[in-house]
């Protein structure tokens, strides 16, 4: 029986857009020994914006650090609008199967990388013609995800989803769920228990350190106590509450500042709220490179995370939890669930109940009546947790374990 060798990575976000599983993941399998190619969209993600030095077609082809990556046609999309986001995954789909129907006999299988389902869809319906099994990538579950976005007509489209969802499911050679409870969830939606596994996330571990790269003195952190945010400003992170947090703890730290990084269909809302509230104590600060983003992490006092009180994110493992614990800093992670139990499992930080401005405002003034001392020694535990569990090795050993399975033999 010959195992899989030739591996074509779905996925339709890449870079150079901010994703979980990139380039780096595709490096990574070809160093295992297997030969990647990916297929994706044109990027425009997280703006919704063409990204600088793409011109959109119907295809065309690059060569990024040895890896060939296939750029198929999508609608650019990425603000409020249903209509707009519908139109930028069905697109994709249609893209990607029609990809998939005509070159996807060409390797051994598909690894596919979840959100939109529709990605796994296209793999599933093209596997009808072609036989290429594939492994589905679960990082965020459908339809809870959708629903728990507020998009008009989400609701209505559960149902539908839901049996998307189910026919991709039952289509996969294999379902990986990042974290043990999506896994368990899955399970429950009727995933075969011994095609499910469990492989953790990874943090973007060159980035996560200081490099010396941005001048984290135009920031005006000296003097004050700064708790940093990093990453997407959408819908799902509800960043309102940790704006109104920060002034209700300012009343018992008045050096306190909340500095969020980042871009997103959230910015200028969040921009008009600070500028409504008049606080002084907290400043939205532009996207800067993956290479920066450590310079401003470590100079923090401590690193937050924030989610919509949702049951779907209590069995969620947000990337932001990895790369706060690589970057060795005290975290405060107001979300439930998983996530919340790794960062106090190992003393890392605290947790606090989201959308809860009160209980996020005294986890704030908590970790500020922390010694240096206490939130340096939680800043080790966090970097020591991070490689016990959660490093870009072992994800990767547990990876290629999976890709040679029988399952993905054809």
């Amino acid at each position: 029986m010959t195992l899989s060798r030739r591996v074509l990575f779905l996925t339709q976000w890449f870079e150079p857009e901010p994703i979980m599983k990139g380039l780096r993941f595709a490096q990574g399998l070809a160093e295992a020994g297997f030969e990647v190619e990916v297929a994706t969209g044109f990027p425009n993600y997280p703006t919704g914006r063409l990204a600088p030095g793409y011109r959109l077609g119907p295809y065309t082809s690059e060569i990024m650090e040895g890896i060939r990556v296939h750029r198929l046609f999508l609608a650019p999309s990425h603000d409020t609008s249903s209509l707009g986001r519908a139109a930028n995954y069905l697109s994709f789909f249609i893209s990607a199967l029609i990809f998939c129907v005509l070159r996807g006999g060409r390797f051994d299988a598909i690894y596919v990388y979840h959100p939109p389902i529709t990605v796994g869809l296209a793999a599933a319906i093209s596997g009808l013609f072609t036989r290429t099994p594939f492994v589905l990538d679960v990082q965020d579950l459908w339809p809870d995800s959708v629903a728990a976005s507020g998009f008009g007509g989400a609701k209505r489209l559960g149902g539908v989803l839901g049996r998307m969802c189910g026919f991709v499911y039952g289509r996969a050679a294999l379902v990986i769920g990042q974290s043990r409870a999506m896994t368990a969830t899955l399970i429950e939606r009727g995933v075969p228990a011994g095609k499910a596994v469990t492989i953790f996330n990874w943090a973007d571990e060159d980035a996560a350190r200081a490099r010396g790269e941005f001048d984290v003195g135009s920031l005006g952190f000296e003097g004050r106590f700064n708790i940093v945010f990093g990453g997407n400003l959408g819908r799902v992170q509800d960043l309102e509450t940790l704006v109104r947090a920060t002034l209700l703890a300012a009343q018992d730290v008045p050096n306190i500042q909340l500095t969020l990084v980042g871009d997103g269909v959230e910015r200028q809302s969040l921009a008009e709220l600070i500028k409504e509230l008049g606080t002084a104590h907290v400043q939205l600060v532009a996207a800067v490179p993956r290479t920066q983003i450590g310079d401003i992490f470590a100079a923090a006092d401590v690193l937050i995370l924030h989610l919509l009180d949702d049951p779907l994110f209590a069995i969620t493992i947000p990337s932001k939890v990895q790369f706060y614990l690589a970057m060795g800093r005290p975290i405060l992670a107001c979300v439930r669930g998983e996530a919340a139990d790794i960062v106090t499992g190992c003393d890392a930080g605290r947790a606090a109940a989201p959308q809860d401005v009160a209980a996020v405002a005294a986890g704030m003034v908590e970790m500020a009546g922390l010694s240096p001392e206490q939130r340096a020694g939680m800043g080790r535990r966090a970097r020591a947790a991070y490689e016990a569990g959660f490093s870009f090795a072992a994800a990767m050993a547990s990876t290629s374990a999976c890709l040679e399975r029988p399952e993905l033999s054809r």
